[in-house]
This record gives structure tokens, C-alpha cells and sequence, in this order.
């Protein structure tokens, strides 16, 4: 895409979208061989079901998404069979499947063409296969845990976390000892190593350069704006309405109440889980939140960086895990017998506002055109009114061209564009009404108004401008 769209010729709309579309001249293994070569983070099962998906029902961005939502559908069952597994109990299974049906945070990840929704499901489904196969201790069950583990490495990296996580469980709940148990373990683990091997094989065949690869970047940050950044990701798996990430305790203020109130629901219930819990239960639920928190949040905290732990979307395992103790905490608050009629009452209270934070959440984000999530595209539908007001209007630009499509889903066909791969300028055609420039460097200002005599202006007032618009001297 790059190739053929940043040489400074002017392109449509419809030529930016067949970029997004299935080229019929790839094929399967050309996906693959592209994942390898440009995104080798990103393993390639959930693209692979993506192709077939596309390939049977087209192109449009509701197919496209689609697919990430009926697989999160999946996850309704899988919570429902580890809570049967882990706690014995119906009514838990029924409370964490509310949890995840009303989550904002689950719900807004489902709908993204990203495979965030498959690696829940494969974790929830790994997790629950491992206590079935522990329980039962066959080899069809270890077997099963073993595909899961397979599904689950191909699906995202960060699984391999969560392996680990589940490798703690199976040894430390045989007192680290050498046990039927841990060498199943040991044995499961080896073949889907063995088997997710031809993924690192194929990416080192391919050998991509790291510095081209999305996903190697990082970003510093002082351990304040990281408390901030991990305080807000917590409370968005039950409230969340739509605040960006607080960079001082001055945008922190008015989401205080809500983070307080989240945070005591959630230490409370781990402390419960690990007093009222055998050692099976809270040690799982534990190894599931602390493997991330582990491996994510501590080289983050050292380093004074957030590319790890700062994206919410990678701390998925640790809010399962934090979904499964608060599900635990409200089943057996609202069953339990209390000396006083009003604690029960209070309980009831306290579960039907978690449930309610969750509904009005997601009612917030379905009406809104933009979320937190997307924070490059936060200025895309002010952009869009100013371009859209135009009656033949050019949008030039020297920026990422994923950028450009985006915004472009939003503009009206007579839009067109004109791209250059910094430090090219482009040469501006007289024949457009108006011309703007949209994430435009400094120098691509700088030089249009040196050497083509244009002015550049501001078209939007936002505090982040980031359109411009040219008047000729």
C-alpha cells in the first residue's frame, strides 16, 4: 500500500478502500507469508479465519467486524464451564457471564478486526480444559488442553504468557513435586511448543527488520502517568465513559470516585476468594492476574515506559481473572444468610450497580462515533464536517496512510487525496476548490508555503490541530 499510494499522485477514495478489500489474485499462504514478513507479533489464525470469512460474505467493514463479534460470543459458555470447573457453582457462571455480556470493555473489543476476542475465548477455554484434564486426569482431556494451548499460541503472542501462568498453577498445586500431573503438564506444553514452532520458523525464513515491524515501539512515561494509565484500564472491564487516559491528577479528579470504588470491589474480592477459597481455586484465579501483571507491568514500572502494560487490550488474562473473583464475591454475597435483612439488601444493591455501570457504559460508547480506543482518530469526525463542507477539496498529507483510510469512511466520494513518503512534497493541481493538509509534518508545511507559495492556516480550532488549510499568496 505504501508503495503504491505515498508517490504523490492524486487518488480516490475507492482506491484507498481496495486496500482494505481481498485481493483476488492472493492467496492463503500469501496472508501467512505477509504476517511473517511485515506483523510477525500477530500469528496468523485469526487473519486466516478472517479470509474465509470475508471470502464467503464481502468486504464491508460490518462483515469485516462481524466475525470478532460472533466469536465473542463464545466466551459466554467458555466463562460458564470454568466457573463449573473452578467453583462448582451455576450461579458464579451465570454472574461472570453478566459480567462480560455487560463489560464495556469486552463489548468495544468485540467488535474490532482485531483478534482480541479470539484470545479470550482461547483463554478461558485453555483455562477450563486444564482443571477438566486435572480433574480427570485422561489422556483424551490432556490432549484437549494441549490443542488449546496450539489455538492459543496462534492466535497472540501474550499467550505464551498466560501458558506460563498455567505451567505455576499445575506445579504448585502438586507441591512442586514430580507428579502424574506435572509431567501431563510437561508433555501437553512440549507438543504445542513443538507444534507452534513452524511460526517462528516461518518469521526467521522471512527474516523481517524489526524497525518496519508496527508493534516495537515504545513509549516513556513518568510512574505517574503509569499509576494513572493502570488505575483507569482497571475500572474500564465495569465502568467507562469514555475519558482518555489522565496524563496529571488534575484530568485524574473527577474519575477518582469511580477508580476507588472499583478497586475496593476488586481487592476485596481477591481477599475473599483467597479466605474462603481452597488452594486449587484462588491460586488459579491468581496465577491468571498476576502472569501478566508479572511479565507486563513490572518491566514497565522499572523501565518508565507504557507500551506493555499501558495497552489495556494486553492485560486481557489479568480482567478474566478479575471478572472470575468478582463473580465468586457476588454469588455467595447475595446467598448468604446475614444476621440483619439490610446487608443482604446492601449486596443485592451493590451487584445490580455493577451490572448497571456496565449497560450504561456500553449505551455510551454504541452512540458515540468515537471511543477511547481509538485515540488517532478522536479528531476524524471534526475533520470530516470541515472537508465534507467543501465542493471539490484535496487532502494532502505525509503520514501513515492508515490514517487517511480511516477518515476516509467518513468523507463524501468527491474527496480525493494526494500522499508523499517523507521528505517529498507533492505538486499541488490548480484544479480543486480547496486544498487541505491533514497530520502534515512540519517540513511539509514549511516547504509547500516556501515553494509553492501557499499560506498555511489552521481549519479547525481544536487544541491539537491537525488540518490544515492552504490559501494561495
Amino acid at each position: 500500500m505504501k508503495q503504491q499510494i505515498l508517490d504523490g499522485r492524486v487518488v480516490s477514495i475507492q482506491e484507498l478502500k481496495r486496500y482494505q478489500s481481498l485481493d483476488a489474485d492472493s492467496s492463503l499462504i500469501n496472508t501467512v507469508v505477509s504476517l511473517a514478513k511485515e506483523e510477525p507479533q500477530f500469528p496468523p489464525l485469526y487473519f486466516v479465519v478472517v479470509r474465509f470469512w470475508v471470502q464467503w460474505f464481502g468486504n464491508s467493514v460490518a462483515v469485516t467486524r462481524s466475525i470478532s463479534a460472533f466469536i465473542g460470543l463464545l466466551a459466554f459458555p467458555c466463562i460458564y464451564w470454568l466457573c463449573l470447573e473452578l467453583f462448582k457453582s451455576p450461579l458464579t457462571g451465570w454472574i461472570a457471564m453478566a459480567l462480560i455480556a455487560i463489560s464495556p470493555f469486552h463489548v468495544l473489543y468485540a467488535q474490532e478486526a482485531r483478534p482480541y476476542s479470539l484470545w479470550t475465548v482461547t483463554i478461558l477455554l485453555s483455562s477450563a480444559t486444564l482443571l477438566r484434564a486435572i480433574r480427570l486426569q485422561t489422556k483424551l482431556s490432556w490432549v484437549t488442553y494441549a490443542v488449546t494451548l496450539v489455538l492459543g499460541l496462534y492466535t497472540y503472542l501474550y499467550f505464551a504468557l498466560v501458558a506460563i501462568g498455567h505451567a505455576v498453577y499445575a506445579i504448585a498445586t502438586e507441591g512442586f513435586r514430580w507428579s502424574k500431573t506435572t509431567v501431563s503438564y510437561g508433555l501437553a506444553l512440549l507438543a504445542a511448543a513443538l507444534i507452534f514452532g513452524f511460526w517462528p520458523l516461518a518469521v526467521i525464513v522471512n527474516r523481517p527488520s524489526l524497525h518496519n515491524v508496527s508493534g516495537f515501539w515504545y513509549n516513556s512515561a513518568t510512574r505517574q502517568h503509569l499509576l494513572n494509565r493502570w488505575a483507569t484500564s482497571f475500572t474500564r472491564v465495569f465502568i467507562d465513559f469514555g475519558s482518555g487516559f489522565p496524563h496529571s491528577f488534575r484530568e485524574l479528579l473527577p474519575l477518582v470516585p469511580f477508580i476507588l470504588s472499583g478497586l475496593l470491589l476488586v481487592g476485596y474480592a481477591v481477599y475473599l476468594l483467597y479466605r474462603q477459597t481452597p488452594k486449587r481455586v484462588w491460586l488459579f484465579v491468581l496465577t491468571l492476574i498476576g502472569s501478566q501483571l508479572l511479565f507486563l507491568m513490572l518491566p514497565d514500572l522499572i523501565l518508565g515506559r507504557w507500551r506493555l502494560s499501558g495497552e489495556t487490550r494486553y492485560l486481557i488474562p489479568c480482567y478474566l481473572g478479575i471478572e472470575l473473583a468478582v463473580a465468586y464475591l457476588l454469588s455467595t454475597k447475595i446467598t448468604s444468610i446475614y444476621p440483619k435483612l439490610w446487608q443482604q439488601k446492601l449486596w443485592q444493591l451493590a451487584t445490580g450497580l455493577v451490572l448497571l455501570a456496565g449497560v450504561v457504559s456500553c449505551t455510551m460508547s454504541s452512540q458515540a462515533q468515537v471511543w477511547w480506543n481509538k485515540g488517532y482518530s478522536q479528531d476524524d469526525p471534526d475533520v470530516a464536517k470541515i472537508v465534507n463542507n467543501a465542493k471539490q477539496p484535496l487532502l494532502i498529507g505525509d503520514d501513515s496512510p492508515n490514517a487517511v483510510i480511516s477518515l476516509s469512511y467518513l468523507l463524501n466520494p468527491n474527496v480525493s487525496f494526494q500522499l508523499v513518503a517523507r521528505p517529498s512534497i507533492p505538486k499541488i493541481s490548480k484544479k480543486f476548490s480547496e486544498v487541505f493538509l491533514y497530520r502534515a509534518s512540519d517540513t511539509l508545511r514549511s516547504r509547500v508555503e516556501q515553494e509553492q507559495s501557499y499560506t498555511v492556516k489552521p481549519a479547525s480550532k481544536n487544541h491539537k490541530i491537525v488540518l490544515w488549510r492552504l490559501i494561495k499568496q
